[in-house]
């Protein structure tokens, strides 16, 4: 893929940042996938950018590589050949350096520092505080969440008021996706949302293939394809119970919404579900809906759950509950499935968050416009 397409209101945000005045310390986070790094080298692309990737090694090891990236960006000799200990010292010598253009620094990755050293946070409050003065713009950036809430935002985090500006990346709604894939109609549109659900490497992934279900065949439905154990990829890393919340999803994905249902379902205490509930909310896995009527939305008993991350819901309908056919070698079967339920099943209840919206554009673009004003929502059909 090689267009960039949507995060006009992102990029125009992290311009303002950037175009500010003073320094400029902005938290970008979201999900594996969802585009940050793209964002951060489309913003980046003329500008004077330095771009460090934290690992899960060391503390030692990310400082002795991020040292080495600031001597080259300094074009400090003395720097890239001396033995560092600590962080400061480091950007010390990017503080020295002297630029005509703002300094734009980027920390990718950035709660795996802390999580190899629980006091780095604390450690770059000092490091921030020392080059706030300065013409520089630093993003933090992280994929793990709660990780980076805990670290960057929550209000007993050392970097608590410091930040001037964050961005929660979401995927990419459904109006884009006609540039994606041009020459699909609204339907194809649709069936392709309902699986790959805004997420851009779903979505690349998808492109080159001629239908939807060439494309889960190819991407999702085998043992070793990119996206068949995804799901657990992407919560292995935030939460520690993995196996309750699989279930937990399982649950909703079978059809079961009201806590009661869900609980039943498990096995367990309704009061059993509450953390889980909230740490799949918080990772935008699920959602909770009330009636509009609601006086008191959030102390309802009347909430119902629904999985928002399309994607998963697809899979915790079709894959999760086939694996075992998918992995003794009959992914045909499990293709059966998705073929007979994939519309009834999935793709009506995706079209109706199409539909929603829409409807929410239609309101955003058109507030002044009378309500009779003759536009409607575009079929289902092409």
């Amino acid at each position: 893929m090689t267009a960039f397409i949507d995060r006009a209101e992102d990029l125009g945000f992290l311009q303002s940042q950037y175009e500010r005045s003073a320094a400029s310390l902005v938290i970008l986070y979201g999900r594996r996938r969802v585009g940050k790094t793209s964002l951060i080298s489309e913003f980046g692309k003329d500008k004077n950018m330095l771009y460090f990737l934290a690992t899960e090694e060391s503390e030692a090891t990310n400082r002795s590589q991020f040292k080495d990236l600031i001597a080259d960006y300094t074009g400090n000799e003395l720097l890239k050949s001396a033995v560092v200990d600590n962080w400061e010292v480091i950007f010390g010598a990017l503080s020295q350096y002297e630029t005509s253009q703002r300094k734009l620094i980027v920390i990718d990755e950035f709660q795996y520092i802390g999580k190899s050293n629980p006091s780095f946070p604390s450690v770059f409050q000092k490091i921030w505080e020392s080059v706030k003065k300065q013409n520089i713009m630093v993003i933090l950036c992280g994929s793990l969440i709660s990780l980076m809430e805990k670290q960057t935002l929550a209000y007993n985090s050392p970097l608590y008021g410091r930040r001037t500006g964050q961005i929660k990346l979401k995927p990419i709604p459904f109006k884009h996706y006609h540039e994606f894939y041009q020459g699909k109609n609204r339907r194809e549109l649709i069936e392709y949302y309902s699986v790959t659900g805004g997420i851009p490497k779903y979505i690349e992934l998808f492109n080159d293939e001629r239908d939807v279900w060439t494309a889960i065949e190819k991407n999702v439905l085998s043992a070793g394809s990119y996206l068949y154990e995804e799901p657990v990829f992407l919560l292995q890393r935030e939460v520690s119970e993995i196996g309750s919340y699989f279930s937990l999803i399982r649950a909703i994905a079978a059809g079961n919404h009201k806590m009661g249902a869900i609980a039943s379902a498990m096995g367990v205490k309704q009061t059993n579900l509450t953390k889980y509930l909230r740490t799949l909310i918080d990772l935008d896995i699920l959602e909770r809906q009330v009636p509009v009527t609601e006086e008191k939305p959030d102390m309802s008993k009347r909430g119902l759950y629904y999985i928002k991350d399309h994607f998963m819901d697809f899979w915790f309908k079709f894959i999760y509950p086939n694996r075992s056919a998918i992995e003794t070698g009959h992914p045909e079967q499990t293709m059966s499935k998705i073929r007979a339920g994939f519309v009834d099943r999935h793709v009506s209840f995706v079209y109706e968050d199409v539909c929603r919206q829409q409807l929410w554009e239609i309101a955003a673009d058109e507030a002044s416009v009378p309500f009779y004003h003759d536009r409607a929502l575009v079929g289902w059909s092409a």
